[in-house]
């Protein structure tokens, strides 16, 4: 069974649900109940019974008057005093009162508050003066023209008419008071009552026209004739505790009020009945039934113990309000609100001096209700404090407005509320918790209510009451605890001083202060800032750092100190995001052209690593350079002035911070790695790799940039080091052309500088282990000078230069290098002499055999006679198809260049892209034609170069020749394998694949062969 919500328990009622009760609703006026014209709720005796909960202060109250004024029974006694708080029902008591007198007539509910059979069934004077409405200069209209001056004057006109006034009409005019025997006449042979109200209000209006003492006298004058009449009563109040200090914003006149109530008694041997129409207990009860109609307490019970059961579950992390026993008999007695809503409002909110307490609250509430019936949250079991929703500009009124706290408007605005559409801190933190309630928001206006206190030490909560005030059968601690760490983080209004609980203040604090600052920090200081700390944390000697590269000349394609190029590109240049599908332009120019004007092709391509900012974190960078030049400039000491004590010292911390928040930030921005790889990403020329650098690993280290690159491409098996294990000597061999039998060390070390299949070596020893591992594996023979290594052999000291040269093993077999034979003359096969360089031995002193009678062969250059070609014609991928088919059955294992000869002008432009896209080859195209255009004029023109530089040639070619009146064409595609194009695997499928896939046309094709 599902826990019932407030909806399902209780009913408000009506006024309340549409929003049609009003502030006069709330604010009990005893003038305009006697003279008719109150609202209903007040003016209907009907009307007010309902709304009102018997307190027991309440009924006493009517038992002794009704008493007194009846006849029937006991009185206490003739005066009765009204002791309670401003807004604690002492005017609701009077009204009341005069709905009693007057017979309590429609009242269905009688028995709730008085005995019926005590209840004055004849003719009762009633009389009230009420001090707020009294005017002792001008005189309040009273009817028949007069004007009284006085409370006498207005109970005299109330009692017995214009008859009644004219009797103490000097006393009104003169403000002298008349005397007992004068008041006793205006009775007359009926039941009285007289009620006095706000007579503290009454003093401050009269404190320069000598009222005090009359006043005294009227009263003393007034007991008296009141307790000599046998049927009339007077009910006076006092805004007053029980330490006789006064709490309203008329103290001082009602402890005067007191101190001379006090003297009466004393002289007349009387007492004064004191009264409190409602205790603190009772005010509960006295909200639910103003605001509600009906309240299911029997389903209620069930969700206070569901309450019960959570609180007890979560003992250890709450307050000890979640603890006590007691609060569950609370929540019993408050249901449909949480304990903390009223005991916030009666402990806290009700210590400000312009606070109400029953009146202040019900207003409040009332709001609240109607606000909650119209959200539906869908977790209310109970109204919490943070359904007080500042963000309802009726309920954020009452705050500012009516408790003057106007102050906190901005806390609102900027914390708490969307107001305007313009979301405060809470519902942008509430965006982390999507699909589930407002936590933030709950916690932002939870903090809100409990910061109004009068006292310091009341305002503000501490987390574990926060989770207590919060906690409900659909919310989860964690979440409190998430969304409170969130908002303390980022506010700009929670007091930030050490140790302070949660509350707001109306100024900013420090998270604000620094917020200012940033917004006067001059953005192309901050850029240049930034640049120059990314310079500092990705330089460093792992790599040759090249910083903010624009364009291919900025870029050397040399081998400079040895070391491969980091290569960063300005994040105002190019953002790319973790699914970069193809690699920018500007990375593809650089890693494909070298020279000032770009026409170069680069050949060191696997020299170069490229990093690239990330879109989603570069906002983070820049706002974290912004925020460490704010804290820097508050650093300085004419700035921290300015600031308080602990924010001083809290700036100073920041400060620090912020330089180890900047180098995070930089490193989580450039994450991302674009390597020279086999297999690239995209359709693009620009074999390119990419790896993400993750941010757990980017914010170790912070400000060693090098250093997180170098560990990506280590994971990437991409970078290698002097620790590292070298490629296999066998895999190096067959990919480089020391296929071929033969490379100098030199050659075969800037292999690895070109070749993007290749690691990245950062240490020529990586290279050198290579070359030993292969000498040690008989893979590789090792020769420079005078000195042969082998399997076997002691190993010399690897020299990296064109002297040294290196040998697969079947060439130095097939050349006699190896095995060793008699030795007699040194002789250097790589064609170098001399002493190696930097002087000394280069190693062991080994020669090599070469015999005088039988000298080594050089190797064969080809000639006509060992060259071989096969010839077609027809659609492009057949005569490529008949070519290689003629090659496989002359048993021709490897084609050594390819000659694409075409047609047709449109194919020529088709394929020339195409050409470039095709690796593995020394791409050739030679154009030569001419055109004449619709004006006669003519151009001839021959081209040879490299496919790139066609591509641009082509650019301008194209619409040239469609636009011509007349036009020939002669086009040759050349492809120069370098290590032949292999005739039994796929390759050669591949080849016909990629360079057919976009054009059909037609050609003369020639494919040329070495035959050894």
């Amino acid at each position: 069974m599902s826990l019932p919500t407030v909806f399902d328990i209780c009913t408000p009622r009506q006024d309340v649900r549409d929003g049609s009760i009003s502030d006069s609703d709330f604010a009990a006026n005893l003038s305009r109940v006697l003279r008719g014209d109150a609202t209903a709720d007040y003016a209907d005796p009907k009307q007010f019974f309902a709304n009102t909960f018997p307190t027991e202060g309440l009924k006493e109250l009517l038992s002794n008057v009704c008493r007194r004024l009846s006849g029937q029974g006991q009185a206490i006694s003739a005066v009765f005093r009204l002791d309670t708080s401003f807004g604690g029902g002492k005017t609701h008591g009077l009204i009341a009162l005069v709905h009693a007198a007057r017979g309590l007539h429609g009242v269905v509910n009688v028995s709730e508050f008085v005995d019926p059979a005590i209840v004055p069934s004849g003719k009762v004077r009633v009389a009230a003066f009420d001090g707020e409405n009294a005017d002792a200069a001008n005189g309040r209209p009273m009817g028949d023209s007069i004007r009284a001056f006085t409370p006498w004057g207005e109970i005299a006109y109330q009692l017995a008419g214009k008859a009644g006034y004219e009797v103490v009409r000097r006393s009104d005019e003169d403000k002298v008071s008349p005397g007992s025997d004068t008041i006793r006449e205006l009775f007359g042979s009926d039941p009285v009552l007289i009620v006095l109200d706000e007579m503290g209000e009454y003093l401050r209006k009269v404190q320069h026209m000598g009222g005090r003492d009359q006043l005294t006298a009227f009263l003393k004058a007034l007991f008296t004739a009141v307790e000599t009449s046998p049927h009339a009563a007077v009910v006076y109040t006092l805004a007053i505790r029980q330490d006789g200090k006064g709490i309203d914003a008329f103290g001082d006149e009602n402890e005067f009020l007191s101190t001379a109530m006090l003297e009466l008694e004393s002289v007349s041997g009387r007492k004064a009945t004191h009264l409190n129409p409602t205790k603190d207990d009772e005010t509960a009860k006295v909200i639910r039934r103003r605001i509600f109609s009906r309240i299911d307490d029997a389903a209620a019970a069930q969700v206070v113990d569901a309450y019960s059961a959570l609180w007890s579950q979560n003992k250890g992390v709450l307050s000890e309000a979640g603890k006590r026993s007691t609060t569950l008999e609370e929540f019993r007695d408050c249901y449909p609100f949480h304990p903390d809503v009223l005991d916030t409002l009666t402990s806290k909110t009700a210590t400000l001096g312009n606070f109400q307490r029953v009146r202040g609250m019900l207003r409040i509430l009332a709001k609240t209700v109607r606000h909650v019936w119209d959200s539906k949250p869908k977790d209310a079991s109970a109204i919490h404090i943070h359904h007080i929703d500042p963000g309802y500009e009726d309920i954020r009124t009452e705050f500012t407005t009516r408790l003057q706290q106007a102050n906190f408007i901005s806390a609102i605005k900027g914390d708490i509320a969307t107001i305007d559409q313009k979301p405060a801190l809470a519902q942008e933190i509430d965006g982390n918790y999507k699909g589930m309630l407002p936590y933030a928001s709950y916690v932002a206006r939870t903090v809100f209510v409990h910061t109004f206190a009068f006292n310091n030490e009341l305002k503000g909560i501490s987390p574990d009451h926060l989770r207590f005030s919060i906690l409900n059968p659909f919310t989860d601690v964690s979440f409190i605890d998430d969304a409170r760490q969130r908002f303390r983080q980022d506010s700009a209004y929670l007091d930030d001083r050490p140790n302070a609980p949660l509350r707001f203040n109306a100024e900013a604090n420090l998270t604000q202060v620094i917020g200012r600052e940033e917004k006067n920090i001059d953005a192309e200081v901050a850029r240049s800032e930034l640049r120059d700390r990314i310079k500092q944390i990705f330089g460093g000697t792992i790599f040759d750092f090249v910083p903010f590269a624009s364009a291919p000349y900025d870029v050397p394609d040399d081998v400079g100190d040895g070391k491969p190029r980091l290569v960063l590109l300005s994040h105002d240049a190019i953002e790319v995001g973790s699914d970069l599908k193809s690699v920018p332009d500007l990375v593809a120019k650089i890693y494909e052209r070298k020279g000032s004007d770009a026409q170069g092709i680069r050949s060191l391509r696997n020299n170069l690593i490229f990093v690239l900012a990330d879109e989603h974190q570069l906002s983070n960078m820049k706002a974290k350079m912004t925020r460490r030049l704010a804290l820097h400039e508050l650093s300085r000491p004419e700035r921290l002035l300015e600031l308080a004590s602990h924010q001083q010292e809290a700036v100073k911390i920041e400060n620090g911070r912020a330089e180890h928040a900047i180098a995070i930030a930089i490193q989580n921005c450039y994450r991302h790695v674009l390597y020279p790889s086999k297999v690239g990403i995209g359709e693009g020329t620009a074999s390119l790799g990419h790896a993400v650098i993750d941010l757990q690993n980017a914010s170790e280290k912070p400000g060693s940039g090098q250093t997180q690159i170098f560990r990506q491409l280590q994971e990437q098996g991409k970078l290698r080091d002097a620790s590292d294990n070298p490629d296999s000597p066998s895999f190096i061999r067959d990919r480089t052309p020391l296929k071929k039998g033969q490379m100098s060390a030199r050659d075969l070390r800037d292999e690895f500088r070109k070749d993007p299949s290749l690691s990245i070596l950062l240490s020529d020893d990586v290279f050198r282990k290579l070359v030993r591992k292969g000498v040690e594996e008989g893979v590789y023979i090792y020769q420079r000078e005078g000195l042969l290594a082998g399997q076997g052999d002691p190993m010399p000291n690897i020299q990296i230069d064109e002297q040294a040269m290196i040998f697969t093993i079947d060439f130095a077999k097939s050349k006699g290098l190896w095995p060793r034979q008699v030795a007699v003359t040194p002789v250097n096969v790589g064609g170098g002499t001399g002493p190696s360089p930097g002087g000394g031995d280069a190693g062991p002193d080994v020669s090599v055999p070469v015999s005088f009678d039988e000298p080594t062969p050089p190797t064969p250059i080809p000639t006509a006679e060992n060259l071989q070609s096969f010839k077609a014609e027809g659609v492009l991928k057949e005569a490529l198809k008949q070519v290689f088919e003629k090659a496989r059955s002359k048993k021709v294992a490897k084609i050594d260049k390819v000659t694409v000869r075409l047609f047709d002008s449109g194919d020529a432009f088709k394929l020339v892209p195409v050409v470039a896209t095709i690796q593995g080859s020394k791409r050739t195209i030679e154009m030569e034609g001419a055109y004449e255009t619709k004006e006669k004029s003519t151009m001839e023109f021959k081209f040879v170069g490299s496919a790139s530089d066609a591509s641009t040639i082509k650019s301008y070619l194209e619409p040239q020749f469609r636009a011509a009146d007349d036009n020939n064409l002669s086009t040759a595609l050349m492809f120069e394998f370098e290590n032949g194009l292999d005739m039994s695997g796929d390759a050669s499928e591949k080849f016909v694949e990629k360079l057919t896939r976009f054009a059909s046309a037609a050609a003369h094709v020639e494919a040329v062969a070495e035959v050894l």
